[in-house]
Protein backbone atom coordinates (compact mmCIF):
# COMPACT_ATOMS: atom_id res chain seq x y z
CA UNK A 1 0.00 0.00 0.00
CA UNK A 2 1.35 3.42 -0.92
CA UNK A 3 1.63 6.28 1.52
CA UNK A 4 0.74 9.97 1.70
CA UNK A 5 3.29 11.68 3.92
CA UNK A 6 1.72 14.59 5.84
CA UNK A 7 4.86 15.45 7.82
CA UNK A 8 7.75 16.19 5.48
CA UNK A 9 9.88 19.29 5.11
CA UNK A 10 11.57 21.36 2.45
CA UNK A 11 14.68 23.47 2.97
CA UNK A 12 15.34 25.96 0.17
CA UNK A 13 18.91 27.28 0.03
CA UNK A 14 17.77 30.84 0.78
CA UNK A 15 15.88 29.63 3.85
CA UNK A 16 18.96 27.78 5.09
CA UNK A 17 21.00 30.97 4.66
CA UNK A 18 18.42 33.07 6.51
CA UNK A 19 18.15 30.61 9.40
CA UNK A 20 21.93 30.36 9.65
CA UNK A 21 22.32 34.15 9.64
CA UNK A 22 19.79 34.31 12.49
CA UNK A 23 21.83 31.86 14.60
CA UNK A 24 19.94 28.65 13.80
CA UNK A 25 22.77 26.54 12.37
CA UNK A 26 21.85 23.97 15.05
CA UNK A 27 18.06 24.29 15.07
CA UNK A 28 16.52 23.37 18.42
CA UNK A 29 19.80 21.87 19.54
CA UNK A 30 20.11 19.46 16.62
CA UNK A 31 23.47 18.95 14.88
CA UNK A 32 22.69 20.84 11.67
CA UNK A 33 20.08 21.94 9.17
CA UNK A 34 19.82 18.81 6.98
CA UNK A 35 20.59 18.75 3.28
CA UNK A 36 17.55 18.88 0.99
CA UNK A 37 16.71 18.99 -2.68
CA UNK A 38 13.57 18.21 -4.61
CA UNK A 39 15.35 15.40 -6.44
CA UNK A 40 16.56 13.77 -3.23
CA UNK A 41 13.07 14.13 -1.77
CA UNK A 42 11.55 12.29 -4.72
CA UNK A 43 14.15 9.52 -4.49
CA UNK A 44 13.47 9.09 -0.77
CA UNK A 45 9.73 9.09 -1.38
CA UNK A 46 10.06 6.42 -4.06
CA UNK A 47 12.04 4.22 -1.66
CA UNK A 48 9.26 4.46 0.91
CA UNK A 49 6.40 4.13 -1.60
CA UNK A 50 5.24 7.66 -0.79
CA UNK A 51 3.06 8.95 -3.60
CA UNK A 52 2.72 12.50 -2.25
CA UNK A 53 4.46 14.49 0.48
CA UNK A 54 2.86 17.43 2.26
CA UNK A 55 5.81 19.78 2.70
CA UNK A 56 6.34 22.51 5.26
CA UNK A 57 9.08 24.64 6.76
CA UNK A 58 10.16 23.08 10.05
CA UNK A 59 11.07 24.72 13.36
CA UNK A 60 12.02 27.50 13.98
CA UNK A 61 9.73 28.75 11.22
CA UNK A 62 10.24 32.06 9.42
CA UNK A 63 10.16 34.68 12.19
CA UNK A 64 13.63 35.35 13.56
CA UNK A 65 12.83 38.59 15.38
CA UNK A 66 11.84 41.23 12.81
CA UNK A 67 8.32 41.40 11.37
CA UNK A 68 9.30 42.82 7.98
CA UNK A 69 11.97 40.19 7.40
CA UNK A 70 9.58 37.44 8.51
CA UNK A 71 6.94 38.62 6.03
CA UNK A 72 9.51 38.57 3.23
CA UNK A 73 10.80 35.11 4.17
CA UNK A 74 7.29 33.68 4.47
CA UNK A 75 6.43 35.03 1.04
CA UNK A 76 9.64 33.60 -0.43
CA UNK A 77 9.21 30.08 0.99
CA UNK A 78 5.55 30.02 0.02
CA UNK A 79 6.35 31.03 -3.57
CA UNK A 80 9.07 28.38 -3.66
CA UNK A 81 6.65 25.76 -2.37
CA UNK A 82 4.09 26.74 -4.98
CA UNK A 83 6.77 26.20 -7.61
CA UNK A 84 7.36 22.67 -6.32
CA UNK A 85 3.66 21.91 -6.61
CA UNK A 86 3.45 23.43 -10.09
CA UNK A 87 6.33 21.23 -11.24
CA UNK A 88 5.06 18.02 -9.63
CA UNK A 89 1.44 18.38 -8.50
CA UNK A 90 1.15 14.61 -8.22
CA UNK A 91 4.08 14.31 -5.80
CA UNK A 92 4.11 17.48 -3.69
CA UNK A 93 1.60 19.42 -1.62
CA UNK A 94 2.67 22.43 0.44
CA UNK A 95 1.66 24.14 3.68
CA UNK A 96 2.02 27.90 3.84
CA UNK A 97 4.30 29.44 6.47
CA UNK A 98 3.01 32.47 8.36
CA UNK A 99 5.11 35.26 9.95
CA UNK A 100 3.59 34.90 13.42
CA UNK A 101 3.52 36.48 15.95
CA UNK A 102 2.91 39.25 13.37
CA UNK A 103 -0.88 38.90 13.14
CA UNK A 104 -1.45 41.39 10.32
CA UNK A 105 1.34 39.82 8.30
CA UNK A 106 -0.07 36.34 8.94
CA UNK A 107 -3.56 37.29 7.73
CA UNK A 108 -2.10 38.86 4.59
CA UNK A 109 -0.10 35.69 3.93
CA UNK A 110 -3.15 33.46 4.41
CA UNK A 111 -4.94 35.47 1.73
CA UNK A 112 -1.96 35.30 -0.63
CA UNK A 113 -1.30 31.60 0.00
CA UNK A 114 -4.89 30.62 -0.75
CA UNK A 115 -5.98 33.14 -3.37
CA UNK A 116 -2.76 33.57 -5.35
CA UNK A 117 -0.74 30.41 -4.76
CA UNK A 118 -3.45 27.83 -4.13
CA UNK A 119 -1.47 26.12 -1.37
CA UNK A 120 -2.90 23.14 0.51
CA UNK A 121 -3.00 24.46 4.08
CA UNK A 122 -0.99 26.21 6.75
CA UNK A 123 1.71 25.15 9.20
CA UNK A 124 1.76 26.74 12.67
CA UNK A 125 4.52 26.38 15.22
CA UNK A 126 3.39 25.31 18.69
CA UNK A 127 4.40 28.74 19.92
CA UNK A 128 5.44 31.89 18.10
CA UNK A 129 8.04 33.77 20.09
CA UNK A 130 6.53 32.36 23.28
CA UNK A 131 2.94 33.21 22.29
CA UNK A 132 0.74 30.10 22.22
CA UNK A 133 -1.93 29.52 19.57
CA UNK A 134 -4.92 30.08 21.83
CA UNK A 135 -3.75 33.56 22.80
CA UNK A 136 -6.49 36.17 22.19
CA UNK A 137 -4.10 38.10 19.94
CA UNK A 138 -4.25 35.23 17.44
CA UNK A 139 -8.06 35.09 17.25
CA UNK A 140 -8.16 37.04 13.94
CA UNK A 141 -5.80 34.48 12.44
CA UNK A 142 -8.08 31.62 13.47
CA UNK A 143 -11.07 33.53 12.13
CA UNK A 144 -9.34 33.85 8.75
CA UNK A 145 -8.45 30.14 8.76
CA UNK A 146 -11.98 29.15 9.75
CA UNK A 147 -13.43 31.19 6.90
CA UNK A 148 -11.40 29.08 4.49
CA UNK A 149 -12.06 25.73 6.21
CA UNK A 150 -8.29 25.52 6.38
CA UNK A 151 -6.10 22.51 6.97
CA UNK A 152 -3.74 23.51 9.80
CA UNK A 153 -0.79 21.32 10.69
CA UNK A 154 0.98 22.08 13.95
CA UNK A 155 4.73 21.69 14.27
CA UNK A 156 6.66 21.72 17.55
CA UNK A 157 9.33 24.27 18.32
CA UNK A 158 11.42 25.13 21.35
CA UNK A 159 9.35 26.48 24.24
CA UNK A 160 10.10 29.73 26.03
CA UNK A 161 12.61 29.05 28.76
CA UNK A 162 14.10 26.03 27.00
CA UNK A 163 17.54 27.11 28.16
CA UNK A 164 16.55 26.12 31.70
CA UNK A 165 14.55 22.96 31.09
CA UNK A 166 16.34 21.28 28.16
CA UNK A 167 19.63 21.08 30.12
CA UNK A 168 21.70 21.12 26.97
CA UNK A 169 19.88 18.23 25.31
CA UNK A 170 18.24 18.40 21.86
CA UNK A 171 14.81 19.90 22.29
CA UNK A 172 13.05 17.40 19.97
CA UNK A 173 13.71 14.69 22.58
CA UNK A 174 11.41 16.04 25.33
CA UNK A 175 10.54 19.68 24.73
CA UNK A 176 8.86 19.07 21.36
CA UNK A 177 6.37 16.43 22.60
CA UNK A 178 5.64 18.50 25.70
CA UNK A 179 5.19 21.77 23.79
CA UNK A 180 2.89 19.99 21.33
CA UNK A 181 0.62 18.94 24.21
CA UNK A 182 0.86 22.44 25.69
CA UNK A 183 -0.20 24.09 22.43
CA UNK A 184 -3.15 21.75 21.90
CA UNK A 185 -4.22 22.21 25.52
CA UNK A 186 -4.14 25.97 25.00
CA UNK A 187 -6.35 25.64 21.92
CA UNK A 188 -8.74 23.43 23.88
CA UNK A 189 -9.06 25.37 27.12
CA UNK A 190 -9.34 28.80 25.51
CA UNK A 191 -12.20 27.50 23.37
CA UNK A 192 -10.28 28.34 20.19
CA UNK A 193 -10.97 24.93 18.66
CA UNK A 194 -14.64 25.03 19.61
CA UNK A 195 -15.09 28.52 18.13
CA UNK A 196 -13.54 27.46 14.80
CA UNK A 197 -15.23 24.21 13.83
CA UNK A 198 -14.35 24.43 10.14
CA UNK A 199 -10.60 24.28 10.75
CA UNK A 200 -9.06 20.82 10.45
CA UNK A 201 -6.04 20.37 12.69
CA UNK A 202 -3.27 17.80 12.43
CA UNK A 203 -1.17 17.29 15.56
CA UNK A 204 2.40 16.09 14.94
CA UNK A 205 4.37 13.17 16.36
CA UNK A 206 1.33 11.30 17.59
CA UNK A 207 0.34 14.28 19.72
CA UNK A 208 3.52 14.15 21.78
CA UNK A 209 2.51 13.41 25.36
CA UNK A 210 -1.09 14.49 24.74
CA UNK A 211 -2.80 11.08 24.78
CA UNK A 212 -1.20 10.14 28.10
CA UNK A 213 -2.42 13.33 29.81
CA UNK A 214 -5.78 13.79 28.06
CA UNK A 215 -7.80 12.61 31.06
CA UNK A 216 -5.90 14.99 33.35
CA UNK A 217 -6.61 17.90 31.00
CA UNK A 218 -10.31 17.03 30.83
CA UNK A 219 -10.57 16.67 34.61
CA UNK A 220 -8.80 19.93 35.41
CA UNK A 221 -10.82 21.76 32.73
CA UNK A 222 -14.00 21.27 34.77
CA UNK A 223 -12.72 23.70 37.38
CA UNK A 224 -11.13 26.27 35.07
CA UNK A 225 -13.24 29.37 34.35
CA UNK A 226 -11.78 29.77 30.84
CA UNK A 227 -12.80 26.23 29.88
CA UNK A 228 -16.46 26.33 30.92
CA UNK A 229 -18.63 25.05 28.08
CA UNK A 230 -15.72 23.33 26.35
CA UNK A 231 -16.14 19.59 25.77
CA UNK A 232 -12.47 18.68 25.97
CA UNK A 233 -12.76 15.05 24.92
CA UNK A 234 -15.07 15.84 22.01
CA UNK A 235 -12.66 18.48 20.75
CA UNK A 236 -9.69 16.13 21.13
CA UNK A 237 -11.46 13.53 19.04
CA UNK A 238 -11.86 15.92 16.11
CA UNK A 239 -8.07 16.21 15.77
CA UNK A 240 -5.89 14.21 13.41
CA UNK A 241 -2.50 12.87 14.48
CA UNK A 242 0.50 12.11 12.32
CA UNK A 243 2.76 9.25 13.34
CA UNK A 244 6.11 10.85 12.58
CA UNK A 245 8.65 9.99 15.24
CA UNK A 246 8.57 6.96 17.52
CA UNK A 247 4.96 5.88 18.10
CA UNK A 248 5.92 2.29 18.83
CA UNK A 249 5.78 0.39 21.02
CA UNK A 250 4.40 2.66 23.77
CA UNK A 251 2.69 5.72 22.29
CA UNK A 252 0.35 4.22 19.69
CA UNK A 253 -1.82 2.15 22.09
CA UNK A 254 -2.83 5.22 24.12
CA UNK A 255 -3.30 7.29 20.97
CA UNK A 256 -5.63 4.67 19.51
CA UNK A 257 -7.68 4.76 22.72
CA UNK A 258 -8.01 8.53 22.36
CA UNK A 259 -8.43 9.03 18.64
CA UNK A 260 -9.05 5.82 16.73
CA UNK A 261 -7.51 4.64 13.47
CA UNK A 262 -9.63 7.02 11.39
CA UNK A 263 -7.61 9.93 12.83
CA UNK A 264 -4.12 8.60 12.15
CA UNK A 265 -1.84 9.81 9.36
CA UNK A 266 1.55 8.71 8.12
CA UNK A 267 4.46 11.11 8.59
CA UNK A 268 8.17 10.69 7.90
CA UNK A 269 9.67 13.97 9.20
CA UNK A 270 12.28 13.68 6.44
CA UNK A 271 14.91 15.15 6.10
CA UNK A 272 15.10 16.09 9.78
CA UNK A 273 14.72 12.38 10.49
CA UNK A 274 17.41 10.63 8.41
CA UNK A 275 16.28 8.25 5.68
CA UNK A 276 17.61 5.04 7.34
CA UNK A 277 15.65 5.80 10.52
CA UNK A 278 12.57 6.78 8.52
CA UNK A 279 12.76 3.39 6.79
CA UNK A 280 13.02 1.51 10.08
CA UNK A 281 10.13 3.44 11.62
CA UNK A 282 7.94 2.83 8.56
CA UNK A 283 8.71 -0.90 8.72
CA UNK A 284 7.73 -0.96 12.39
CA UNK A 285 4.38 0.65 11.55
CA UNK A 286 3.88 -1.79 8.69
CA UNK A 287 4.35 -4.72 11.05
CA UNK A 288 2.45 -3.59 14.12
CA UNK A 289 -0.44 -5.84 15.16
CA UNK A 290 -2.20 -2.78 16.57
CA UNK A 291 -3.42 -1.82 13.09
CA UNK A 292 -5.36 -4.30 10.97
CA UNK A 293 -5.38 -4.09 7.16
CA UNK A 294 -8.20 -1.55 7.08
CA UNK A 295 -6.52 0.65 9.70
CA UNK A 296 -3.19 0.38 7.88
CA UNK A 297 -4.75 1.65 4.66
CA UNK A 298 -6.47 4.48 6.50
CA UNK A 299 -3.26 5.53 8.24
CA UNK A 300 -1.05 5.22 5.17
CA UNK A 301 -3.17 7.17 2.72
CA UNK A 302 -6.94 6.91 3.14
CA UNK A 303 -7.33 9.47 5.91
CA UNK A 304 -4.91 11.92 4.29
CA UNK A 305 -6.71 11.72 0.96
CA UNK A 306 -9.81 13.14 2.64
CA UNK A 307 -7.77 16.08 3.97
CA UNK A 308 -6.15 16.83 0.60
CA UNK A 309 -8.98 16.75 -1.94
CA UNK A 310 -6.69 18.13 -4.67
CA UNK A 311 -4.99 14.72 -4.73
CA UNK A 312 -8.27 12.88 -5.36
CA UNK A 313 -10.23 14.98 -7.86
CA UNK A 314 -13.83 14.11 -8.50
CA UNK A 315 -14.58 12.02 -11.60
Amino acid sequence: MSRIDVHAHFVPDFYRAAASAAGHDHPDGMPAIPAWSAGTALTTMDGLDITTALLSISSPGVHFGADAAARDLARAVNRFGAGLVAARPDRFAVLASLPLPDVAGAINEITFAYDELGLDGVVLETNAGGVYPGDPAFEPVWDALDERSALVVLHPTSPPGWELVARGRPRPMLEFPIDTARAVTDLLLTGTLQRHPRVTIVVPHGGGVLASVADRIATFAVGLPEAQGVDVMAQLRRLYFDLAGMPLPHQLPSLLALAGADRLLYGSDWPFTPEPLVTRLAAALDGTPLLDAEAQHAMRSGNAAHLLPRLTPAD
